[in-house]
């Protein structure tokens, strides 16, 4: 009998006594605050409330999870973990590390995940060989988000090369549109940087810079072109992108005003919520040069210790969000694909199709690498570290050769 089953007859038993007592909440902290990710959340609240387990909602905004990691941790720290917590890459091992979550061995056994679950994301799920998060989706970053609209009134095709991309941002900018829709936020300057030093360099030089941190890579020429092509791209961007929210970059592309936006597929359940229809309304396509690679964050949730062992609510919540219902479920309202295998992906849209097809794919190939920009590359400190480089040099404070001596120096001291 599964976890999941066992909870529900035992809610069934209690209710029939006089002194029937309610399931306990689930306090859940995240920064899933923008439209289309609220109506993601949705699916798993709904799904909770429908077996009579309380939802105590704990937001925090700010895209990347910086803010929500603040807040958590003077959360653990005054004694009081939430009962479950979305976490990106590297800071679920952290937390782990701290024997801070809860064990979800008897669960992940149960249910077979080590079958349907990559091993690019059980890097991250599991701590010395127990499970210690449930994936809940797969989103990758080296995506391009296009107004269809004007492409077709502008007469552009798929950029397919770099060339390709930047005659295109051309072009909407003679046009007096924006090219490139962005948000002046470290992480999401890292973003891009994600997918220019992938198509720059290719895999292999990914590799070694971002997750061996080979020093030689990392100061190489290759490194500088990946800088001085993000110079190229601060050519397109509007002057007011300083501060600017991911969600309303997304806007602009959404409304006409702008051509492309270089972003995660969580940008998709912005143009859905907008009631916009993938290859009508607009393009989604790999970035130019990364057309065989994914480049992926894994949003999932880690259940904080409450005591003893698991309890009932977590252990529903864990299996809830891999149920093969609910990952198809909430994957197409989210943008992102599913974090199993195994799943019959035709409900999803084209976009979301393409997604999967592109994850297994990458997953069998041995070209699924973690993103250095959401924290799957490389611990936070050094991720931060190299933020701070990636958008001292997008602001213009450092030249690209300057650039790559800083960036050696950061990975130097924070290693």
């Amino acid at each position: 009998m599964t976890i999941m089953k066992t909870l529900k007859l035992t809610a069934c038993a209690i209710s029939l006594t006089a002194t029937a007592v309610a399931a306990e909440d689930v306090e859940v902290l995240h920064w899933w605050t923008s439209g289309g990710e609220a109506a993601a959340l949705n699916v798993l609240k709904d799904d909770l409330a429908g077996n009579d387990i309380g939802w105590q909602d704990m937001p925090v905004a700010g895209g990347g999870g910086g803010s929500a990691m603040t807040v958590l941790r003077a959360r653990v720290t005054s004694g009081n973990a939430p009962t479950a917590v979305q976490m990106l890459g590297f800071d679920i091992t952290d937390w782990a590390k701290e024997g801070a979550l809860a064990d979800l061995n008897a669960l992940a056994g149960e249910q077979n995940w080590d079958d349907v679950i990559p091993a690019a994301l059980q890097t991250f799920a599991k701590h010395d060989g127990k499970w210690v998060s449930a994936p809940v989706n797969v989103h990758s970053t080296n995506w391009v988000w296009a107004n269809k609209a004007l492409m077709d009134e502008l007469g552009i095709e798929q950029p397919q090369t770099w060339e390709d991309m930047i005659a295109a941002m051309d072009k909407a900018k003679e046009a007096g549109k924006v090219a490139l829709a962005h948000g002046g936020q470290a992480w999401q300057d890292a973003t891009i940087f994600d997918a220019v030093a992938m198509a720059t360099g290719g895999p292999e030089f990914y590799k070694a810079a971002f997750v061996d941190l080979d020093e030689e890579v990392l100061g190489s020429d290759t490194m500088k072109e990946a800088f001085d092509r993000m110079a190229t791209l601060r050519g397109y961007v509007d002057d007011n992108f300083s501060g600017r929210d991911w969600n309303l970059a997304t806007a602009m592309v959404i409304n006409g005003d702008a051509l492309f936006q270089l972003m995660g597929d969580w940008a998709k359940g912005e143009f859905l919520n907008a009631d916009k229809v993938p290859g009508e309304d607009f393009a989604c396509f790999r970035f130019p040069g990364t057309q065989e690679q994914v480049t992926f964050n894994s949003d999932q949730f880690a259940m904080f210790s409450q005591g003893e062992g698991v309890s009932d609510e977590q252990a529903y919540l864990a299996e809830a969000i891999l149920s093969p219902t609910f990952q198809i479920a909430f994957n197409k309202v989210k943008g992102s694909v599913p974090a199993r295998t195994d799943l019959d992906a035709s409900e999803l849209d084209a976009c979301g199709q393409q997604g999967y097809e592109d994850f297994k794919a990458a997953s069998a190939s041995g070209n699924l690498y973690g993103s250095m920009a959401h924290g799957h590359a490389n611990p936070a400190a050094i991720k931060n570290a190299m933020y701070d480089v990636i958008t001292a040099h997008f602001n213009g404070e450092y030249d690209s050769a300057t650039a790559v001596e800083e960036l050696v120096t950061a990975v130097q001291i924070n290693k």
